[in-house]
């Protein structure tokens, strides 16, 4: 994928044929689009090339899928905990501790590892803390962050012109 400019996030077959491919753009790396995200383009790229070398490789798929990591993004590899140190995350352990293996908080980086700055129910910090190596993990993932003010309000639409309505009446 480095080859395309994107990196390979996570790859997996499934039942049936299909083949699941997500991929990210290389953080500090300037694209033409000036986007931050995996557009549609890039994914339409991605697949023409990936169908091309698929079939040259010989490789058996029914159908293939290529997408963005998308807003719960999954932390895969030790260059995905450093990347987002300091974000929200679900992390879900291998065995559970103290009964459970669900958890939510804030991730650091800790001296043999990683830290889960644990959250309350509310969201709050509770002031625990989870440290924890990547072999212990089963699952981590981003919590989606989900910002509308950016998006500022819609202006009212403009009537039309007196006689350029079509001869409507309201």
């Amino acid at each position: 994928m480095s080859g395309l400019d994107f990196e390979l996030v996570d790859l997996e077959r499934s039942a049936g044929g299909l083949l699941r491919v997500t991929i990210d753009r290389i953080p500090g790396r300037e694209y033409p689009d000036g986007a931050e995200a995996v557009t549609v383009d890039d994914c339409e790229r991605v697949t023409r090339q990936l169908q091309y070398v698929l079939q040259v490789a010989g490789v058996d798929y029914a159908r293939l899928e290529v997408s963005s990591p998308g807003l719960d993004r999954p932390l895969k590899q030790p260059a995905h905990y450093a990347r987002f140190a300091g974000a929200r995350i679900d992390l879900s352990l291998k065995q559970p501790l103290a009964g459970r293996r669900n958890f939510r908080g804030r991730l650091a980086a800790a001296e043999a590892g990683w830290r889960l700055e644990l959250e309350d129910a509310g969201g709050a910090a509770s002031g625990q803390a989870l440290d924890f190596t990547l072999d212990e993990v089963r699952e981590a993932r981003l919590v989606p962050v989900i910002d509308f003010k950016g998006r500022g309000a819609r202006a009212p639409k403009a009537r039309p012109a007196a006689g350029l309505d079509g001869g409507r009446k309201e």
